[in-house]
């Protein structure tokens, strides 16, 4: 029996029979980190005393027949920017190479509550700034599928460890395509949640306006548990909705039948043919399903990667404030005043991308320049939400290519910011419009090596329940393994 290749469901089902013990089962995901990791490096961190005490705290549980909580010794990643309390939490920061929490994430306190267990910390962009996660300041990650390529960014490590067997699930959080992108490039499933469906406290703020913390897994069914247990209001984040939190799973076999799938005309315009293919193919199939194919058009798309990038480092700028030398985190030794300890010590703490968003920033939000760019960016923010508003009056969700292109050579970006930051061009505008988003596996390319492709699945706020369900029936049906 291969442990981790095992989903939710397979687990509950071994545990409550008593054919394997989640001790057992966590042990065999830390020797399968040890053997694989050293080439993949998914994690920056491992927790193993915290996730075996948990591993037995379920295992006492089953030996006296008490009823197990959802998620019950289920081997789980989390993203490095999300806190934990007593493990390191970097930010995949130089800056913060030395911190350990004193609190944990609502979302990591709700999945220990539901009997996760938390084997570590993975790695990513840092301050999750970046679409491959190479500007990690410790390393780069490697996509499972070819060990020369990336897995995507900013959540990076978590894609790969799932992808790789390393966890049977993760955390990863999405600013304007981090979970998504690194889910289609590792093909594996990954999702976005509406603004406020997941609280974000605990969750190290890169753009507080645009942050997601949102679950990734090898089954839709998974990735619905998941977000099912981390999501609802929250007294810490006031962003956090007050809408109660479907039981997303109990709706996954409802059918598809009858319901109208968009497909925007502007997300396939000059798209690479091995992608676009694979989409294609996956729009006939949930065709062949009973949906209805229905052309649109949200006509400011190609404003969204300007509007995002604006935004995005405006309120980059202002929460990296606080990483000063000052209060916490690394403080530069050599220094004869404030100010010279300010900047050596974010000189020699940001690594080169945050650095430039960070100046970015700062340049849009200065005098002269705010009506400039960060008010029209607003504004573009505005008539892109509006667009999806527009949409889902005709069609129920919109099919969509996730990443233009399928990973990517290491290196073959780094030194091109532009073309790395139009490796979100299809997913930054639902991120602005602050709509959910699920990003699935649609089969590969042709040729050697064969890559993942992922489709996206967007729906109007607060309807993931819908989303979920088509995403499901696409995996039924066998789209993860078009051909």
């Amino acid at each position: 029996m291969e442990l981790t290749s095992l989903t939710i469901g397979e687990i509950r089902n071994l545990l409550t029979q008593k054919k394997v013990s989640a001790e057992e089962l966590t042990r065999g995901h830390f020797e399968r980190i040890a053997s694989k990791d050293t080439d993949i490096r998914a994690y920056l961190t491992l927790c193993p005393e915290r996730a075996l005490e948990q591993a037995r705290r379920i295992d006492r549980l089953i030996a006296a027949g008490e009823p197990l909580p959802a998620l019950a010794g289920v081997p789980t990643a989390v993203k490095d920017v999300i806190v934990t309390r007593g493990v390191r939490t970097t930010c995949s920061s130089r800056i913060l190479e030395n911190y350990i929490p004193t609190y944990d994430a609502t979302a990591v306190e709700r999945l220990e509550a539901a009997g996760a267990c938390i084997l570590g910390k993975t790695n990513c962009d840092e301050f999750a700034m970046g679409s491959s996660t190479e500007n990690s300041g410790f390393f780069p990650t490697r996509n499972p599928h070819d060990l020369e390529r990336v897995p995507g960014g900013s959540s990076g490590g978590s894609a790969a460890a799932v992808a790789a067997g390393l966890a049977t699930v993760a955390l990863g959080s999405d600013t304007g395509g981090s979970i998504r992108q690194p889910a289609a490039l590792c093909g594996v499933a990954g999702m976005m949640g509406t603004y406020g469906r997941v609280s974000r406290f605990g969750l190290v703020a890169f753009a507080s306006s645009l942050d997601h913390i949102g679950p990734f897994g090898r089954t839709v069914r998974d990735v619905a548990l998941m977000l099912r247990t981390v999501a609802g209001r929250d007294p810490y984040d006031s962003a956090a909705a007050p809408a109660p939190v479907p039981d997303y799973e109990s709706e996954l076999d409802q059918g598809v039948s009858g319901l109208k799938v968009g497909v925007p005309r502007e997300y396939f315009a000059g798209l690479s043919p091995q992608i676009g293919d694979n989409i294609q193919k996956g729009i006939a199939l949930l065709e062949k399903l009973g949906t209805k194919a229905v052309p649109i058009s949200l006509p400011h798309t190609d404003y969204a990667i300007a509007s995002y990038y604006l935004i995005a480092t405006a309120e980059a700028s202002s929460n990296l404030a606080r990483f000063d030398g000052v209060r916490y985190g690394f403080r530069s030794p050599e220094y004869s005043d404030l100010r010279e300890m300010y900047e050596k010590t974010r000189d020699r703490g940001f690594g080169v991308e945050v650095k430039r968003r960070i100046m970015l920033g700062t340049y849009a939000l200065s005098s002269g320049y705010y009506d400039a760019y960060y008010l029209k960016a607003q504004k573009v923010r505005t008539l892109i939400a509006r667009d999806f508003l527009d949409a889902f009056k005709e069609v129920d969700v919109i099919l969509a290519p996730t990443s233009p292109v399928p990973a990517f050579k290491l290196g073959e970006r780094l030194d091109d910011p532009l073309q790395m930051y139009l490796a979100d061009i299809y997913t930054v505008n639902a991120s602005l419009a602050g709509i959910p988003g699920i990003s699935v596996p649609c089969g590969k390319t042709r040729g050697d090596p064969r890559l993942p492709v992922g489709m996206q699945v967007l729906a109007r706020h607060f309807d993931e329940p819908r989303l979920l369900r088509v995403a499901h029936a696409f995996e039924k049906a066998g789209g993860f393994e078009i051909d």
